[in-house]
Protein backbone atom coordinates (compact mmCIF):
# COMPACT_ATOMS: atom_id res chain seq x y z
CA UNK A 1 0.00 0.00 0.00
CA UNK A 2 1.52 3.73 -1.11
CA UNK A 3 1.52 5.71 1.94
CA UNK A 4 1.50 9.57 1.34
CA UNK A 5 3.32 11.75 4.62
CA UNK A 6 1.66 15.17 4.80
CA UNK A 7 2.02 17.49 8.22
CA UNK A 8 -1.37 19.01 9.56
CA UNK A 9 -2.12 21.22 11.97
CA UNK A 10 -4.71 19.21 14.80
CA UNK A 11 -6.76 21.08 16.85
CA UNK A 12 -9.80 20.85 19.18
CA UNK A 13 -14.09 21.33 18.01
CA UNK A 14 -16.63 23.13 19.52
CA UNK A 15 -20.35 20.46 20.78
CA UNK A 16 -23.17 21.84 21.36
CA UNK A 17 -26.54 20.66 23.43
CA UNK A 18 -29.89 21.40 23.22
CA UNK A 19 -32.77 21.92 25.64
CA UNK A 20 -35.11 18.95 26.93
CA UNK A 21 -32.10 16.74 27.90
CA UNK A 22 -31.25 16.13 24.02
CA UNK A 23 -28.45 16.70 22.17
CA UNK A 24 -24.98 16.27 22.10
CA UNK A 25 -22.82 16.38 25.63
CA UNK A 26 -19.20 14.99 26.56
CA UNK A 27 -18.45 11.83 28.40
CA UNK A 28 -19.75 12.41 31.51
CA UNK A 29 -23.00 13.90 30.67
CA UNK A 30 -21.03 17.64 30.94
CA UNK A 31 -23.71 20.13 29.08
CA UNK A 32 -21.60 22.29 27.48
CA UNK A 33 -22.79 25.76 25.33
CA UNK A 34 -25.36 25.23 22.75
CA UNK A 35 -22.63 28.25 20.83
CA UNK A 36 -19.36 26.91 19.62
CA UNK A 37 -17.08 27.19 22.42
CA UNK A 38 -13.38 27.61 23.03
CA UNK A 39 -10.84 25.43 21.73
CA UNK A 40 -9.64 23.26 24.64
CA UNK A 41 -6.45 22.01 24.69
CA UNK A 42 -5.24 20.78 21.30
CA UNK A 43 -3.14 17.79 20.82
CA UNK A 44 0.24 18.98 19.59
CA UNK A 45 1.02 18.88 15.53
CA UNK A 46 2.04 16.04 14.22
CA UNK A 47 2.67 14.11 10.65
CA UNK A 48 -0.55 12.00 9.14
CA UNK A 49 0.18 9.26 7.01
CA UNK A 50 -2.41 8.59 4.32
CA UNK A 51 -3.21 4.90 3.18
CA UNK A 52 -5.88 3.23 0.97
CA UNK A 53 -8.32 0.72 0.94
CA UNK A 54 -10.95 -1.09 -0.49
CA UNK A 55 -14.22 -1.79 0.18
CA UNK A 56 -14.96 1.09 -0.67
CA UNK A 57 -12.23 2.75 -2.29
CA UNK A 58 -11.33 5.78 -0.01
CA UNK A 59 -8.04 7.11 1.68
CA UNK A 60 -7.37 6.77 5.81
CA UNK A 61 -5.46 10.07 7.55
CA UNK A 62 -3.47 8.16 10.63
CA UNK A 63 -1.63 9.56 12.99
CA UNK A 64 1.83 8.99 14.51
CA UNK A 65 0.12 6.26 16.77
CA UNK A 66 -1.52 4.80 14.02
CA UNK A 67 -5.48 6.16 15.14
CA UNK A 68 -7.93 6.84 12.12
CA UNK A 69 -7.60 10.82 12.47
CA UNK A 70 -9.94 10.59 9.22
CA UNK A 71 -11.50 8.64 6.47
CA UNK A 72 -12.43 9.99 3.11
CA UNK A 73 -14.16 8.03 0.46
CA UNK A 74 -14.06 7.90 -3.09
CA UNK A 75 -16.66 10.01 -5.04
CA UNK A 76 -18.08 11.07 -1.58
CA UNK A 77 -18.40 14.51 0.07
CA UNK A 78 -18.20 13.26 3.49
CA UNK A 79 -15.46 13.36 5.71
CA UNK A 80 -15.25 11.72 8.82
CA UNK A 81 -12.62 13.16 11.33
CA UNK A 82 -11.85 11.70 15.06
CA UNK A 83 -12.43 14.68 17.23
CA UNK A 84 -13.48 15.05 21.19
CA UNK A 85 -16.25 12.44 22.26
CA UNK A 86 -19.58 13.05 22.56
CA UNK A 87 -22.66 11.27 23.70
CA UNK A 88 -25.72 11.68 21.90
CA UNK A 89 -29.01 11.25 23.79
CA UNK A 90 -32.91 11.52 23.32
CA UNK A 91 -34.02 10.11 26.58
CA UNK A 92 -37.92 10.65 25.76
CA UNK A 93 -37.91 8.05 23.15
CA UNK A 94 -35.00 5.57 23.69
CA UNK A 95 -32.68 4.64 26.83
CA UNK A 96 -30.12 4.12 24.54
CA UNK A 97 -27.21 6.57 23.72
CA UNK A 98 -24.34 6.70 21.72
CA UNK A 99 -20.76 8.03 22.80
CA UNK A 100 -18.96 9.19 19.27
CA UNK A 101 -15.93 10.62 18.37
CA UNK A 102 -16.90 11.29 14.95
CA UNK A 103 -17.59 14.26 13.36
CA UNK A 104 -19.08 14.35 10.20
CA UNK A 105 -18.52 17.53 7.89
CA UNK A 106 -19.06 17.79 4.23
CA UNK A 107 -15.56 18.37 1.95
CA UNK A 108 -15.84 21.30 -1.08
CA UNK A 109 -16.08 18.28 -3.66
CA UNK A 110 -15.94 14.79 -4.18
CA UNK A 111 -12.81 12.56 -2.73
CA UNK A 112 -10.40 10.84 -5.30
CA UNK A 113 -7.19 8.87 -4.60
CA UNK A 114 -4.37 11.49 -4.52
CA UNK A 115 -6.21 14.31 -3.33
CA UNK A 116 -4.27 14.31 -0.25
CA UNK A 117 -1.68 16.68 -2.30
CA UNK A 118 -4.41 19.05 -3.88
CA UNK A 119 -4.61 22.17 -2.67
CA UNK A 120 -8.07 22.63 -1.86
CA UNK A 121 -7.64 19.73 0.79
CA UNK A 122 -4.53 20.82 2.59
CA UNK A 123 -6.22 24.40 3.13
CA UNK A 124 -9.95 22.94 3.68
CA UNK A 125 -8.73 19.71 6.40
CA UNK A 126 -6.74 22.18 8.41
CA UNK A 127 -9.52 23.97 8.85
CA UNK A 128 -11.89 21.13 9.40
CA UNK A 129 -9.83 19.85 12.09
CA UNK A 130 -10.38 22.94 13.91
CA UNK A 131 -13.90 23.94 12.88
CA UNK A 132 -16.10 24.58 15.84
CA UNK A 133 -19.25 25.03 14.17
CA UNK A 134 -22.13 22.08 14.41
CA UNK A 135 -21.16 19.47 11.55
CA UNK A 136 -23.85 16.84 10.57
CA UNK A 137 -24.91 15.30 13.97
CA UNK A 138 -24.89 18.38 15.71
CA UNK A 139 -27.53 20.06 12.61
CA UNK A 140 -29.37 16.68 12.61
CA UNK A 141 -29.94 17.17 16.60
CA UNK A 142 -31.15 20.52 16.09
CA UNK A 143 -34.78 19.27 14.69
CA UNK A 144 -35.16 16.47 17.42
CA UNK A 145 -38.08 16.81 19.84
CA UNK A 146 -37.69 19.73 21.74
CA UNK A 147 -34.82 21.37 20.09
CA UNK A 148 -35.03 24.92 20.43
CA UNK A 149 -35.84 27.28 18.01
CA UNK A 150 -33.62 29.92 16.28
CA UNK A 151 -34.02 32.52 13.32
CA UNK A 152 -31.38 34.05 10.97
CA UNK A 153 -30.93 37.69 9.60
CA UNK A 154 -34.14 37.02 7.86
CA UNK A 155 -36.48 35.96 10.37
CA UNK A 156 -36.27 32.84 8.73
CA UNK A 157 -36.43 29.98 11.64
CA UNK A 158 -33.71 27.63 10.49
CA UNK A 159 -34.23 25.20 13.24
CA UNK A 160 -35.80 24.01 16.13
CA UNK A 161 -38.21 21.02 16.78
CA UNK A 162 -39.72 19.50 13.76
CA UNK A 163 -43.16 17.80 13.17
CA UNK A 164 -42.99 15.10 10.52
CA UNK A 165 -46.27 16.94 8.56
CA UNK A 166 -49.55 17.86 9.75
CA UNK A 167 -52.54 15.81 10.98
CA UNK A 168 -54.39 14.35 7.70
CA UNK A 169 -57.99 15.53 7.40
CA UNK A 170 -59.50 12.58 8.41
CA UNK A 171 -57.50 12.17 11.29
CA UNK A 172 -55.50 9.07 10.30
CA UNK A 173 -51.86 9.98 10.93
CA UNK A 174 -50.14 12.34 9.32
CA UNK A 175 -49.28 13.53 5.49
CA UNK A 176 -46.36 13.54 4.29
CA UNK A 177 -45.03 15.62 0.90
CA UNK A 178 -43.00 18.21 3.65
CA UNK A 179 -39.64 18.97 2.34
CA UNK A 180 -36.96 21.21 3.63
CA UNK A 181 -38.11 24.37 2.37
CA UNK A 182 -41.87 23.72 3.94
CA UNK A 183 -40.13 23.51 7.12
CA UNK A 184 -38.69 26.80 6.62
CA UNK A 185 -41.59 28.48 4.97
CA UNK A 186 -39.69 30.06 1.94
CA UNK A 187 -39.48 29.67 -1.99
CA UNK A 188 -36.66 27.81 -3.08
CA UNK A 189 -35.21 27.49 -6.57
CA UNK A 190 -34.16 24.29 -8.12
CA UNK A 191 -31.57 23.43 -11.32
CA UNK A 192 -34.14 21.27 -12.61
CA UNK A 193 -36.84 23.03 -12.51
CA UNK A 194 -39.52 26.50 -11.48
CA UNK A 195 -39.49 27.98 -8.19
CA UNK A 196 -41.39 26.00 -5.63
CA UNK A 197 -43.71 27.42 -3.47
CA UNK A 198 -43.67 26.11 0.39
CA UNK A 199 -46.97 24.70 1.76
CA UNK A 200 -47.82 26.91 4.33
CA UNK A 201 -49.72 24.04 6.10
CA UNK A 202 -46.67 21.79 6.01
CA UNK A 203 -44.61 24.80 7.73
CA UNK A 204 -42.48 23.73 10.62
CA UNK A 205 -42.31 19.89 8.92
CA UNK A 206 -40.10 17.48 7.50
CA UNK A 207 -40.53 13.70 5.86
CA UNK A 208 -37.50 11.71 5.65
CA UNK A 209 -36.09 12.87 3.00
CA UNK A 210 -37.36 16.29 3.54
CA UNK A 211 -35.24 16.20 6.96
CA UNK A 212 -31.90 14.83 4.55
CA UNK A 213 -32.19 17.17 2.49
CA UNK A 214 -32.64 19.61 5.22
CA UNK A 215 -29.83 18.87 7.09
CA UNK A 216 -26.88 17.91 4.23
CA UNK A 217 -28.53 20.33 1.62
CA UNK A 218 -29.89 23.79 3.25
CA UNK A 219 -27.90 23.49 6.09
CA UNK A 220 -24.55 22.37 4.66
CA UNK A 221 -24.50 23.21 1.52
CA UNK A 222 -24.82 19.85 -0.72
CA UNK A 223 -26.71 21.01 -4.14
CA UNK A 224 -30.57 20.36 -3.91
CA UNK A 225 -32.74 19.18 -6.98
CA UNK A 226 -36.41 19.54 -7.12
CA UNK A 227 -37.80 16.66 -8.40
CA UNK A 228 -36.44 12.68 -8.28
CA UNK A 229 -34.78 12.34 -11.50
CA UNK A 230 -30.72 12.00 -11.40
CA UNK A 231 -28.95 15.31 -11.56
CA UNK A 232 -26.37 17.34 -9.83
CA UNK A 233 -27.52 17.26 -6.41
CA UNK A 234 -29.75 15.42 -3.77
CA UNK A 235 -33.02 13.94 -5.48
CA UNK A 236 -36.17 14.81 -3.48
CA UNK A 237 -37.44 11.32 -2.54
CA UNK A 238 -35.75 8.32 -0.74
CA UNK A 239 -35.44 5.53 -3.40
CA UNK A 240 -34.15 8.21 -5.55
CA UNK A 241 -31.39 9.74 -3.81
CA UNK A 242 -30.54 5.39 -2.88
CA UNK A 243 -30.60 4.96 -6.87
CA UNK A 244 -29.36 7.98 -8.31
CA UNK A 245 -28.24 10.51 -5.32
CA UNK A 246 -24.52 11.76 -4.98
CA UNK A 247 -21.89 9.89 -3.49
CA UNK A 248 -21.66 6.14 -3.93
CA UNK A 249 -23.64 3.31 -3.38
CA UNK A 250 -22.20 1.32 -0.13
CA UNK A 251 -24.83 -1.86 -0.23
CA UNK A 252 -26.57 -3.50 -3.43
CA UNK A 253 -30.23 -3.18 -2.65
CA UNK A 254 -31.65 -6.99 -3.90
CA UNK A 255 -34.76 -6.02 -2.29
CA UNK A 256 -33.89 -8.15 0.75
CA UNK A 257 -32.85 -7.34 4.30
CA UNK A 258 -28.91 -5.82 4.16
CA UNK A 259 -26.70 -6.70 6.81
CA UNK A 260 -23.45 -5.43 5.92
CA UNK A 261 -22.82 -3.16 9.03
CA UNK A 262 -19.10 -3.16 8.65
CA UNK A 263 -19.26 -1.36 5.59
CA UNK A 264 -21.08 1.97 7.35
CA UNK A 265 -19.54 4.87 8.80
CA UNK A 266 -21.06 7.83 10.78
CA UNK A 267 -22.74 9.90 8.55
CA UNK A 268 -23.92 7.00 5.79
CA UNK A 269 -27.43 7.57 4.60
CA UNK A 270 -29.68 4.40 5.12
CA UNK A 271 -32.26 3.48 3.34
CA UNK A 272 -35.84 1.27 3.87
CA UNK A 273 -38.97 -0.22 2.39
CA UNK A 274 -40.85 0.42 5.47
CA UNK A 275 -44.88 0.62 3.51
CA UNK A 276 -44.50 -3.42 2.24
CA UNK A 277 -47.40 -3.02 -0.50
CA UNK A 278 -44.00 -2.39 -3.54
CA UNK A 279 -40.73 -2.88 -3.78
CA UNK A 280 -39.78 0.64 -3.57
CA UNK A 281 -37.33 2.08 -1.50
CA UNK A 282 -39.64 4.61 0.86
CA UNK A 283 -37.72 5.36 3.71
CA UNK A 284 -33.98 7.20 4.42
CA UNK A 285 -32.26 8.12 7.75
CA UNK A 286 -28.81 9.45 8.73
CA UNK A 287 -26.85 6.84 10.48
CA UNK A 288 -25.23 7.74 13.53
CA UNK A 289 -22.87 4.79 14.81
CA UNK A 290 -22.96 2.09 17.57
CA UNK A 291 -25.13 2.83 20.30
CA UNK A 292 -24.04 1.49 24.13
CA UNK A 293 -26.10 -1.71 23.86
CA UNK A 294 -24.34 -2.65 20.47
CA UNK A 295 -26.48 -1.97 17.94
CA UNK A 296 -26.52 0.36 14.87
CA UNK A 297 -28.35 3.06 15.34
CA UNK A 298 -29.94 5.51 12.68
CA UNK A 299 -31.49 8.88 12.99
CA UNK A 300 -35.01 9.67 10.73
CA UNK A 301 -38.17 11.72 10.64
CA UNK A 302 -40.91 9.53 10.71
CA UNK A 303 -44.77 9.81 12.01
CA UNK A 304 -45.17 8.22 14.61
CA UNK A 305 -42.07 10.39 16.59
CA UNK A 306 -43.58 13.38 14.76
CA UNK A 307 -40.77 14.32 13.76
CA UNK A 308 -36.67 13.32 13.72
CA UNK A 309 -35.34 10.60 16.13
CA UNK A 310 -33.22 8.43 16.77
CA UNK A 311 -35.64 6.93 19.49
CA UNK A 312 -37.67 3.68 19.52
CA UNK A 313 -41.32 4.77 19.36
CA UNK A 314 -43.05 2.95 16.42
CA UNK A 315 -40.22 0.60 16.25
CA UNK A 316 -36.36 0.92 17.54
CA UNK A 317 -33.97 3.34 15.32
CA UNK A 318 -31.44 0.22 14.81
CA UNK A 319 -30.68 -1.89 11.61
CA UNK A 320 -29.59 -5.15 13.80
CA UNK A 321 -32.54 -6.18 16.21
CA UNK A 322 -34.70 -7.93 13.75
CA UNK A 323 -37.50 -5.36 14.38
CA UNK A 324 -39.09 -3.34 12.48
CA UNK A 325 -36.13 -1.06 10.52
CA UNK A 326 -33.93 -4.01 10.80
CA UNK A 327 -36.05 -6.33 8.66
CA UNK A 328 -37.03 -3.30 6.09
CA UNK A 329 -33.34 -2.20 5.57
CA UNK A 330 -31.96 -2.74 2.33
CA UNK A 331 -29.19 -0.22 0.99
CA UNK A 332 -26.76 2.20 2.03
CA UNK A 333 -25.31 5.42 0.15
CA UNK A 334 -22.51 7.55 1.30
CA UNK A 335 -22.75 10.94 0.06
Amino acid sequence: VAILIGVIALSAFGVVSFAGGIGIRTHGDTVVSAAPVKPTQAPAAGALRFERLANPARTVARDDAGAVAATMTDGARTVVITGPPRRLREPKFTAAWIDTSSWVRLAPRPWHAGDENADWFTKWFAEARGDQSPDVFAVAMQYADGAPPAKDANGVRFQGDAAFGPVAAAGAGRLEQSDFDDYLGIGWSFPDGPKRRANPAHYGATDCSGFVRLVYGYRLGYSLLGGSSPGPGLPRRAYAIAKSGPGVQLIADTHTRATDYDLLQPGDLVFFEVEGSTDQLDHVGIYLGVDNEGHHRFMSSRERANGPTFGDLGGASVLDDGGFYSKAWRTARRI
